[in-house]
Formats: structure tokens, sequence, C-alpha cells
């Protein structure tokens, strides 16, 4: 009978045996598809995070196309607002032609010296509207040169643009870019920043690429006095602060000094009140005036250069 016990518990334990080999495969099977599954899984987290990256450079792109849009639109619509200017101008002209013209035809009997009179009142102001013509034709011209100007150098700055450091603008006939104290010179002096060269650089290739302007530099400052032995006054230091920006232009980056005005306006021609911190920060600045030299304004004007 103890024989017949120890038999089944050998058969038992024996068939025991295959059936945790089998779970052991099983188990590593497992192991081996889950280290797999893990491998998959940090692949696609890779291809997301790459995506992402991707998804935040795009948004970027847009928001800086979003601001040459804006800065455009501006721009045209400045324009639009001159060429509405001048035609109102040409339409009270013609007016007061047309009304002349009414005046002279209600006269009956007409000397033969009034006659020529009125001929030559008639020549003169054909004359006058064709000079007209002109002016609106040479502002047209200068406004497109300006715009281009301005939408180049907003492209050149196109980091700067965002700064509130920097500002271009255009005013009519010129298109000027404001640039902060801060970001040019060294506290209370008129030695230049590591930053103002990298910036006067970029200003310098507009520069150079249109050898037809010239280049105005004026310094301002805020109304605080300051005197050392190397600066006089406010006016010494706003001088000295142009004539650095003018230097470095020719000698750093080869513009023509022939092209090139230092000028100082001291502490005039404020931007803001000096009364606050903020408003003296606002008038420490430079600024880079780019303008047509006097005689090609003058040949804008030019009958004989007027297009067909």
């Amino acid at each position: 009978m103890r024989i017949f016990k120890y038999l089944c518990f050998a058969i038992i334990i024996g068939s025991l045996f295959p059936s945790c080999a089998a779970k052991k495969k099983q188990i590593a099977a497992l192991e081996t598809e889950l280290l797999a599954a893990n491998e998959t899984l940090d692949k696609y987290g890779q291809s997301i995070n790459d995506y992402s990256n991707k998804l935040s450079a795009c948004d970027q792109e847009i928001e800086r196309l979003k601001g040459l849009i804006n800065a455009c639109e501006t721009n045209l619509s400045l324009r639009q607002e001159q060429i509405d200017d001048l035609k109102d101008q040409i339409k009270d002209i013609r007016g007061q032609r047309d009304k002349q013209v009414e005046q002279v035809g209600d006269l009956t009997v007409l000397s033969q010296s009034a006659s020529e009179n009125i001929k030559e009142t008639l020549n003169q102001l054909e004359q006058k509207d064709g000079y007209i013509q002109i002016l609106q034709q040479a502002k047209t011209k200068a406004d497109s040169i300006n715009l281009a100007l301005a939408v180049n150098l907003q492209n050149v700055l196109v980091d700067g643009i965002r700064d509130q450091d920097i500002d271009v603008q255009v005013d009519k006939t010129v298109v000027f870019v404001n640039l902060s104290d801060k970001m040019l010179y060294t506290s209370g002096s008129s030695n230049l920043t590591s930053r103002a060269n990298e910036v006067l650089g970029k200003i310098a290739k507009i520069i150079q690429s249109r050898p037809e302007l010239e280049v105005m530099v004026e310094g301002y400052t805020d109304n605080v006095s300051i005197r050392n032995s190397c600066i006089e006054d406010n006016w010494d230091l706003s001088v000295k602060r142009s004539t650095s920006v003018v230097r470095a232009l020719q000698k750093n980056y080869g513009v023509d000094p022939n092209r090139l005005i230092a000028a100082g306006r001291g502490e005039y021609n404020a931007l803001a009140s000096n009364d606050t911190p903020e408003g003296r920060s606002t008038n420490r600045r430079t600024r880079i005036i780019i303008l047509p030299k006097l005689d090609q304004f003058y040949d804008l004007l030019n009958p004989n250069n007027v297009p067909d």
C-alpha cells in the first residue's frame, strides 16, 4: 500500500514538470513581445516630438509673415491717403479753372487785349495743371521708392522688428530707423555696443544697395544734464553719438562718407515727456534717416524726366 502511494506521488510530480516548462516558454515569449512593444512605443514618442518641433517652427514662420503683411498694409494705406490728397488738390484747381472759363464765356464783348489776357491765363492754368501732374508722378515715384526701402529694411531686420528698441517707419518723403540708446551705446557714453554693430551691419547692406540715397544720423538725449572730462553737455553727447554711428558705417562697413551726415539734436525735439523714466528712455534715441539727395529730388520734378 505504501509502495502504491509512492508510485502515485511520483507520477503526479512527473506530470507537473512539462507544465512548468511550457509556462516558462510563454513568459519568455511575452517578455520578448513586451520589449518589442516598448521599442515601438519609444519610436512613436520620438516621432511625436519631431512633429511637435516642426509645428512650432511653422507657427513662428506664420507670425513672421503676418508681421510683414501688416507692415505692408500700413504703408499701402499711407500711400493711398497721399494719393487721395493730391487728387483733391487737382480737383480743386481744375474746378477753379473751369469756373474762370465759365466766367469768360459769359462775356459778350472782349477787346483784343482782354482776349490775349484770357488766353495767357488759360495757358498758365494748363501749365499749372501739367505741373501738378508732374508733382503727383514724382510723389508716386518717391513713395514707391520709400515703400520698397522700408520693406527691405524690415526683411533685413526681421528679428529687430519685434524688438521695442528698433522702429522702422516711412514718413512722407523719407524712411527712418529709430534705435534706442541702451541698444547702441554703453551708459553715459558714445561707445557702441556689440549689438549696435550687428544692427548697423544690416542697415549698411541696405544703404550700400541704394547709392543714390543719403543717410543722416541724428542723436537725441533726455533733459538730464551730463558733464565730464569727455562730454560738455547734452548737445555734445548727442553729436558724439551720431558721429560714432557715422564713423562705424564708414570704417566698418565701407559706406561712402560723401553720403553720410552726422547731427546732434540734444534734449530737444522730444517724443515724450521727460517727467517719467519711461519718457526719458523714449527720448534717448538715435535716428537713421534715409533720404534722396537734393539734386535727385529736383530731377523727379523735371518735366523731361516724367514718364509718358
